[in-house]
């Protein structure tokens, strides 16, 4: 099968949405806690969180053009902060359902089971079923004027997670923790490391660690 971009572009809406947003592989599934300057809650699915940088310590967020029923981006830029929520396989439904278009009024917090939780570092809910947790202010956004896609910078603020899912090293063993992953915009899954690798040098072949 080859596909040209005539051919991507003229297919159906359902269709192309489900192709263009499986090719990229396996992506990172959060939860975005945010709250209203009124004090409403809001908790949206995320499959577009990355890494930014470590020093300052950043992380990024893509989130569609900006309409009026964008209640996280809303919430971001009234409070400045937000938190990023690891999701695991035993909220991974109620997650899912997040996505659903509820009116600004009413807090998916509250519409899926899931339970807020706050710290005195961040205005924003944390979810207190997820196990790896990350608090943020907002730092910048730019826009993909491409498509009119935002893009949210926040720097981070607090890590709340088991003192042993950190190795020596710094790194965070999210398959430990539970973490899922996913594909295209409704598949869920596992995941099993294969190994990690020792840091890659010009004629040096790596070994496992």
């Amino acid at each position: 099968m080859k596909i040209v971009n005539e051919n991507i572009l003229s297919s159906e809406k359902h269709y192309r949405t489900n192709l263009v947003n499986s090719l990229t592989g396996f992506k990172s599934a959060n939860l975005i806690g945010t709250i209203s300057a009124e004090g409403k809650t809001n908790l949206a699915i995320f499959s577009s969180v990355i890494h930014v940088g470590a020093n300052p310590p950043l992380m990024g967020l893509l989130m569609r053009p900006v309409s009026d029923d964008r209640h996280t981006y809303t919430n971001i830029k009234e409070t400045n902060h937000f938190t990023i929520n690891h999701i695991n396989k035993e909220i991974y439904k109620q997650a899912h359902q997040t996505s659903a278009r509820y009116d600004k009024d009413i807090s998916e917090f509250d519409e899926c089971g899931l339970t807020p939780e706050y710290t005195e570092t961040i205005k924003a809910p944390y979810v207190k079923e997820s196990t790896i947790k990350i608090g943020l202010k907002f730092v910048e956004e730019q826009e993909i004027k491409a498509n009119g896609t935002i893009f949210i910078v926040g720097e981070i603020v607090e890590i709340i997670l088991p003192d042993d899912f950190v190795a020596k090293d710094g790194y965070v063993d999210i398959e430990r923790a539970g973490t899922i992953a996913i594909s295209g915009l409704d598949s869920y899954h596992v995941t099993k490391r294969i190994a990690r690798l020792s840091y890659a040098k010009p004629g040096v072949e790596p070994k496992e660690i």
